[in-house]
């Protein structure tokens, strides 16, 4: 859906008969969701699931008494992956398997369970389910008051930093509110002091031109102080999958050897 945007920006095109696209691969940032609605008329819609649940797990409707609310508040709650469908559980849980509040600010690991999610994998001889049927994603959530999940990572691409946890798909949905970012990932390199620290990948829109000076600016007042990037690096090309979701896995190979400027003094 970015490179049509792209497309539909760079030959001054409109799309007069779609209403409504559909985006599960991952979270869609603010940007996108608001260019297809103010230059477009389509509305996204979120949704999130997994091959293990058939595969669908969550899609993200208002609810009637949602719509009283003002855009940007909608667009809130329409940033998030949405609300069950029929026949799914879900919960969220702490490292010791305790359920956590649906408060839409803590977060835990997501657990899901139904009639058509996975119990077992093919050949293997042990179910993928505790005693329950509780299936762990491996997703990291929020769920709020109203029933909405939001994907906050992967567990693997948290990054801890100091102690604390720092989302990289919230940073990297931060730093594509930018107009000249095309795409953006983040992932956790190796610090002698923090223990990670993330280094912001950034590929610059055709005819663009940033320093990385000028995107931790623009980040400054979107997250908090200690969520910064240690440093951006400007890359051609963002390696994708074969269903074009960002590669964390080719990127941690890529800067694996990686050091952030000034530690190799210290």
């Amino acid at each position: 859906w970015n490179m049509l945007l792209g497309h539909l920006e760079e030959h001054g095109l409109q799309l007069p008969c779609l209403e409504e696209i559909m985006v599960g691969g991952s979270a869609v940032p603010r940007r996108i969701v608001e260019s297809f609605d103010q230059q477009y008329g389509v509305t996204v819609i979120h949704g999130w699931g997994m091959t293990e649940m058939s595969p669908i797990g969550t899609i993200c409707r208002l609810k009637p008494s949602m719509k009283k609310l003002d855009y940007d508040q909608q667009l809130d709650i329409r940033l998030k992956q949405g609300t069950p469908v029929f026949g799914v559980g879900m919960k969220i849980v702490d490292e010791d398997d305790v359920e956590l509040p649906h408060d839409g600010t803590t977060f835990g690991r997501l657990l899901v369970r139904g009639p058509w999610t996975v119990k077992r994998y093919f050949r293997d001889e042990k179910d993928c389910v505790d005693a329950d049927g509780w299936f762990d994603t491996g997703d990291v959530a929020t769920i709020d008051q109203y029933g909405y999940m939001q994907i906050t990572d992967r567990s693997k691409d948290l990054i801890k930093s100091g102690g604390e946890w720092i989302s990289s798909v919230d940073l990297e949905n931060a730093a594509m509110g930018h107009e000249q970012i095309e795409l953006a990932a983040v992932i956790g390199v190796s610090h002698p002091k923090w223990e990670e620290r993330p280094l912001l990948v950034v590929k610059v829109g055709s005819g663009g031109s940033l320093t990385g000076d000028e995107v931790k600016s623009f980040l400054s007042d979107k997250v908090a102080k200690w969520w910064l990037p240690e440093d951006v690096v400007f890359v051609d090309e963002i390696p994708l999958t074969a269903t074009g979701k960002i590669s964390k896995l080719t990127l941690r190979k890529q800067f694996s050897d990686y050091q952030f400027p000034g530690l190799e003094e210290s």
